[in-house]
């Protein structure tokens, strides 16, 4: 055994010294100070477009290779080798020979000295919403094909040569206007301005009435670059059909137009409710929103939206200002957002709407079980493990695993890094490690899966577990809140979790829940209860869907004599 691991040893070390490698570097031109960050080299087989815009969870994904970078200094060079770890193919030493177009990101971290006093590197949202190839500072070089042929030691160079622009904010028009506001609460956890933000609807006739005060409809889920679903204007008749494979449509962008519109019409119409709807700005050192409550390594975001945004806007927009007044609804990650605020802090909020949510029981994380399982990757047997699927179509066709996922996550970033899902789960669940990082549920690598990790998210943000056991103290004032949706063929396998919400519900007493749980047969993520449109459509519709919901919905549960009239002109 022992000839066996040292005769694979000496040939991984062959392969180190015979493959190609690349010299990246860092014109002084481009930065005068030392970087920290992620160097990503990139290849691709499709020669039209940047390879940085073409790293997915999806079949068709191209190449990426990273390393962790400190204290990189202007004008030296960094080395990628095969050495480096990749995505989809591990490493570089048994990537296929052939041409590639390559490309380098260096994606910039920064340094933060946390309340905590643990000092983290970190890449700070520049308001792109956590998108490595799109964040404004980060440094690129220009697409170039070469021939590659990891048994030949060449070793390539590439010149770091362009800088990602800044992103300019929306501007404010008549009915939407925007909102930035310094969190002290956040600023004093990360030790350096914070910042929370939001794109505020005014409903018609705001200008007109100026004595009136409105109920407010906060719509969660990913970051916003401003407010969505908005059109005034008819679709553009000029514009080229796109093709999108997932709902096998052509000219999907046109009904996405045409729905914006149809929005902009009801809105302004006569009959739709007057409430303020505002889409929440919450991207953070590890993801593109904070999943909107309090966290070991986020910080109290929860408390921070809770009671310094909200009511900012509500005083500057003329809000109610009370909690009865006020009611959340959201997709996906926003589904277990307004579920876990509506639970965190539930005389806050008077409803929850949680559509297509990520896992609300960690019994069903996906399609693993955190509790039970001990690998994430794989069901183990006594002579074979199965990789657990992470990616579904509605006929159940699978695109992607779990370990998959997690693969493209590691070659993007260490230590929770990689700005996307399961990094982000980890950084809002997990305690600090000793490190400062989070401390990882599994194994990045390996899937195994830590216990001790497993119970902490357990009694701090498995939902399930903690309505069921918390209800003596809060169903008073939970009951009728909550509303879940989600489709039978939910693509990431998120139903999973509702089946055992639903379960659960059922059986709360003193108060009965009163809650609603609803399914789409065959319908896949992002559906929100809609029975009479297929998913494509009824996923664009949760504003006009909601709001006129909840506007009946809130007569049953308002406050004696609340006012439930002069905002319904």
């Amino acid at each position: 055994m022992k000839r066996i691991v040292s005769l694979f040893t000496l040939l991984a070390a062959s392969l180190l010294l015979t493959a190609q490698s690349f010299s990246i570097r860092l014109p002084d031109t481009l930065s005068k100070k030392s970087l920290d960050g992620r160097l990503l080299l990139l290849f691709s087989k499709n020669h039209s477009a940047e390879p940085r815009f073409q790293i997915t969870d999806n079949p068709n994904t191209q190449q990426v290779f990273g390393i962790d970078i400190e204290n990189w200094q202007p004008g030296t060079t960094k080395i990628i080798s095969a050495a480096a770890f990749g995505y989809p193919v591990e490493s570089m030493a048994n990537l296929p020979a052939d041409e590639y177009t390559v490309q380098v990101v260096m994606h910039i971290y920064e340094t933060f000295h946390r309340k905590d006093g643990h000092v983290v590197k970190l890449p700070m949202d520049r308001g792109e919403g956590q998108h490595w190839n799109l964040a404004p500072g980060n440094l690129y070089s220009l697409p170039v094909k070469i021939k590659f042929n990891p048994r030949t030691k060449i070793l390539h160079t590439i010149n770091l040569t362009k800088t990602i622009p800044p992103i300019k904010e929306p501007d404010d028009t008549k009915y939407i206007k925007h909102i930035k506001i310094q969190s002290k609460l956040l600023s004093d956890f990360w030790g350096r301005p914070m910042f929370l933000g939001a794109h505020v609807l005014l409903p018609e006739g705001w200008d007109t009435h100026p004595d009136v005060k409105y109920p407010l409809a906060i719509f969660h889920g990913h970051f916003p670059d401003d407010f969505g679903g908005w059109r005034t204007t008819p679709p553009d008749e000029n514009l080229k059909p796109d093709t999108v494979a997932r709902f096998n449509l052509v000219g999907y962008n046109k009904i996405v137009q045409q729905e914006a519109h149809d929005f902009y019409k009801l809105w302004t119409g006569p009959a739709f409710p007057r409430v303020i709807a505002i889409e929440i700005q919450h991207a953070n050192p590890y993801y593109d929103d904070s999943y909107a409550v309090n966290s070991a390594n986020l910080g109290p975001y929860g408390d921070a939206i809770t009671y310094e945004l909200i009511p900012e806007i509500e005083k500057r927009f003329r809000g109610i200002g009370k909690g009865w007044a006020r009611f959340m609804y959201g997709g996906s990650t926003g589904g277990w957002e307004v579920l876990a605020a509506q639970t965190f802090y539930p005389e806050e909020y008077n409803g929850c709407y949680a559509a297509c949510p990520d896992p609300i029981d960690f019994n069903h994380y996906m399609t693993a079980n955190i509790y039970s399982d001990k690998n994430i990757y794989y069901q183990e047997g006594p002579f074979r493990k199965t990789l657990r699927p992470g990616h579904r179509n509605y006929l159940g066709h699978v695109s992607a695993t779990i370990r998959d996922m997690n693969y493209r996550e590691l070659a993007l970033g260490t230590k929770s890094r990689s700005g996307d899902q399961w990094d982000i789960w980890e950084a809002v669940y997990s305690p600090v490690g000793k490190d400062g990082y989070p401390e990882r549920i599994f194994d990045k690598y390996t899937g195994e899966i830590n216990k001790k990790v497993a119970a902490h998210w357990k009694e701090n943000y498995d939902l399930v577990h903690i309505i069921k056991r918390d209800w003596p103290k809060i169903g008073n004032k939970l009951a009728g809140k909550i509303h879940i949706y989600t489709g039978d063929m939910d693509n990431y396998y998120l139903n999973n979790a509702v089946y055992s919400a639903e379960d659960m519900i059922k059986k709360l007493e003193n108060p009965t829940c009163n809650c609603e749980v609803d399914y789409g047969d065959r319908a896949e993520h992002c559906w929100n209860g809609d029975h009479t449109q297929p998913n494509y459509i009824s996923r664009l519709r949760y504003h006009r869907m909601f709001i006129p919901k909840w506007t009946e919905e809130v007569k049953k549960r308002a406050p004696v004599n609340a006012d439930l009239t002069s905002w319904r002109y």
